[in-house]
């Protein structure tokens, strides 16, 4: 069964209709095209070259987009049901330093310095405690009935300042040499050979969900995309994986730790010199994996039914059985969690524990979910659209960082932004009506 084709729509329409790719998505990628350019050409006739769209800074732009992309899947949750959380930040920053003062002062005494466990309870200890301290906040939220805003935002404060009489004020360092590796850099990437496993992977995923959803379809008698339709896609997909492969292939190690490396492995360097590929940096996989368990939790699970049911309409979610407070608390428990995972990244990349780790970062990932289309009327968004969000955000950041704005006019600019996309959003909501 095929869908009739609609001869008054132009062709634009029919191949939008055809291909069922999401509009908003479209307009997020163009406009993430036009900020890139925009920084490559402004940096080539400001500077005398351009330092933007080269492998070197999209590669640290995608390392530096995973704190905020991973904390913005779970507040995609969190606005969906129209509530907000402004202790994100804070949350990040007393994970990591709780998760610093487990593996430089307490385990090391115990297991012995560098042991293979250190690193694995240390995480697992920062995502019970994020977890915790998220529930602790639904609680307060569904079962005593503060408001989320007021919750969270005395939350911002309090678990900024718990961190502090934790570490006493001082920088908590070094972390362990395995923890670290999940920040990104020279050793913490998977190399040219994974980048292409984990392409080829992909690739696979991407046509058998193609083909999986297909059948899906004619099982239940639902109209089918035409065969053309299925091909775009596929070769859209399996197309930007394979570019994406090939950028970060192309971004190779700095010439002193290649020698260094060399050195350690007793390799010999040829006299035209050694290229070793970064690749995929682990904390882009890692968010990679979160936006895809996030999308599969909220398109094909009942928990996910359930949160757009609150987010349309609470009354009718609780007079339909389902227990909204329940749902609150884990819904803030999951957002606490990944902010504890978000620490890790972001603890591990820096290779200390600061206080002032995820100072702000509350207001990026809110604005990221804003930007990624989810709506803070409730009911509407999307864990693609976040991490996107989130892309933009570190892309305006980093540009206007290389053409030499200073940071007032960096927050005036994300400020804007955040307004613009608020904006544009009700515009869209009230032409969708």
């Amino acid at each position: 069964m095929t869908d009739t084709p609609n001869t008054d729509a132009g062709p634009v329409k029919r191949f939008l209709r055809a291909t069922e790719i999401d509009t908003r998505l479209l307009g997020m990628v163009g406009a993430l095209l036009l900020i890139w350019i925009g920084f490559h050409l402004t940096g080539h006739f400001k500077n005398g070259f351009a330092a933007f769209l080269t492998p070197r800074n999209l590669w640290n732009l995608s390392v530096q987009t995973s704190s905020i992309g991973i904390m913005a899947t779970g507040m995609v949750l969190v606005i969906v049901t129209r509530h907000i959380d402004l202790s994100v930040g804070s949350i990040l920053g007393f994970c990591a330093i709780v998760m610093g003062v487990i593996q430089v002062n307490i385990l090391p005494q115990y297991l012995g310095l560098g042991h293979p466990l250190i690193w694995i309870i240390a995480v697992l200890c920062g995502l019970a405690l994020g977890a915790l301290v998220g529930a602790f906040q639904g609680w307060m939220i569904a079962y005593l009935t503060i408001p989320a805003f007021i919750v969270t935002l005395g939350g911002l404060l309090v678990w900024r300042g718990v961190a502090f009489l934790v570490a006493r004020g001082e920088t908590i360092s070094p972390v362990d040499e395995t923890f670290s590796l999940l920040g990104g850099g020279p050793y913490g990437a998977v190399g040219g050979t994974g980048s292409w496993i984990v392409g080829l992977i992909a690739c696979a995923a991407i046509l058998w969900v193609l083909v999986s959803s297909r059948k899906r379809r004619a099982e239940h008698g639902f109209a089918q995309r035409p065969v053309w339709a299925e091909g775009f896609l596929a070769a859209l997909g399996c197309g930007t994986v394979i570019g994406a492969v090939l950028l970060v292939n192309a971004y190779t190690w700095p010439k002193g730790i290649v020698k260094q490396y060399a050195e350690a492995n007793n390799i010999v360097v040829p006299a035209e010199g050694l290229a070793i590929s970064y690749g995929f940096a682990i904390p882009v996989l890692i968010m990679i994996g979160v936006g895809i368990a996030m999308t599969i939790l909220m398109t094909r699970t009942r928990f996910g039914r359930y949160v757009f049911a609150i987010g349309g309409n609470p009354e009718a979610a609780a007079l339909a059985g389902i227990n909204t407070r329940w749902m609150t608390v884990k819904i803030f428990a999951l957002m606490g969690m990944l902010a504890g995972l978000s620490a890790v990244v972001a603890s591990a990349r820096l290779g200390s524990a600061t206080n002032a780790l995820g100072t702000l970062d509350e207001l990026y990932v809110i604005a990221a979910a804003v930007i990624g289309g989810t709506s803070l009327a409730g009911g509407v968004g999307t864990i693609y659209g976040a991490i996107l969000g989130a892309l933009v955000m570190q892309s305006l950041q980093t540009g206007m960082v290389l053409i030499g704005f200073d940071s007032a006019m960096q927050q005036i600019v994300v400020g804007s932004v955040l307004v613009l996309a608020v904006f544009i959003d009700n515009r869209y909501r009230s032409k969708t009506k």
